[in-house]
C-alpha cells in the first residue's frame, strides 16, 4: 500500500466491528466487538471516521474489504456497504483475506515466523489459514484458505513445522489444539481481524468493480441462496 493512498477498511466477518481509515499520514479506527450489531454500527462507524479525518467518501481512492473466511451474515453486511458505498462514489473495492488481518497482526506482536490463523465456522469447524512472514514483514499464505475439521492438520503433519496459534477458532474448539499440539509453539492474543491491518494489506493493483466481489464463503452450502422453485 503506498502511503499516499487514502483508503477506508471494513471489515465484520466475525464479532468484531472494525472500521479504519487512512490518509496517507494517520490511520482513525473504530473496533467493536459486539456480536449481532454490525448492521447497527458499521455505517455510524464510518462516518465517524471520515468525520475525524476531515475526509469525504470522494476523497477516498478506493475501499478495502475484509473478504472472510468468517461469519456468513457478518461478510455480507461488510460487502454490502461496501458495494453501496463504492457504487455511489465511482470506487473500487480491494479484498483483502480476513485470516491473513489477524496474522498480519499477529506477526507484528511476535518474533515467531510462522502463524496458522483458526476462526469458528460452528458445525465442529474451523476457518484455517497458514501463513509465513515474507521479507516485508507480512504474511504470505502457506496453503489455500480451508475449512478444517477437529483432526490433524495436513500441513502440519508433512511439514513438521512450529506455528504460533492466532485467533478465535482455537479457543473455541481445544480438540483441535491438543491435536495438534506438537507443532504449536504458543498462542497469540489476537483473536479477530481489525480494518487497520487490512489497510495495511492493502495493494492497489488488486483493486475490483464492486459488482465483482465475491466474499470467500468456503462453506458453499451455507452460502448458496435458495432456488425459486
Amino acid at each position: 500500500m503506498k502511503e499516499s493512498l487514502k483508503l477506508l477498511g471494513i471489515d465484520t466477518s466475525s464479532i468484531a466491528c472494525s472500521v479504519a481509515l487512512s490518509d496517507g499520514e494517520s490511520i482513525f479506527e473504530r473496533h467493536v466487538e459486539q456480536p449481532r450489531k454490525h448492521t447497527e454500527l458499521v455505517l455510524p462507524m464510518i462516518k465517524e471516521v471520515l468525520s475525524e479525518s476531515k475526509s469525504e467518501l470522494a476523497d477516498l481512492d478506493a475501499i478495502v474489504l475484509g473478504n472472510g473466511p468468517g461469519s456468513f451474515i457478518g461478510m455480507r453486511i461488510a460487502a454490502s456497504v461496501s458495494q453501496g458505498l463504492a457504487h455511489g462514489t465511482g470506487l473500487d473495492i480491494i479484498p483483502v483475506s480476513s485470516l491473513s488481518a489477524v496474522a498480519a497482526e499477529a506477526l507484528e506482536a511476535s518474533e515467531e515466523n510462522y502463524i496458522a490463523v483458526a476462526q469458528d465456522a460452528h458445525m465442529n469447524e474451523v476457518y484455517l489459514g497458514l501463513y509465513v512472514r515474507d521479507k516485508f514483514n507480512k504474511p504470505k499464505s502457506l496453503v489455500n484458505e480451508s475449512l478444517q475439521e477437529q483432526a490433524v492438520i495436513e500441513f502440519f503433519e508433512t511439514h513438521n513445522q512450529n506455528f504460533l496459534t492466532a485467533g478465535h477458532g482455537w479457543s473455541c474448539y481445544p480438540e483441535l489444539a491438543r491435536l495438534n499440539s506438537k507443532w504449536i509453539c504458543g498462542q497469540s492474543h489476537i483473536l479477530y481481524p481489525r480494518a487497520t491491518w487490512l489497510l495495511a494489506l492493502a495493494d492497489i493493483s488488486a483493486a475490483i468493480k464492486p459488482q465483482n466481489i465475491q466474499p470467500a464463503y468456503l462453506r458453499q452450502k451455507v452460502a448458496e441462496l435458495p432456488s425459486n422453485k
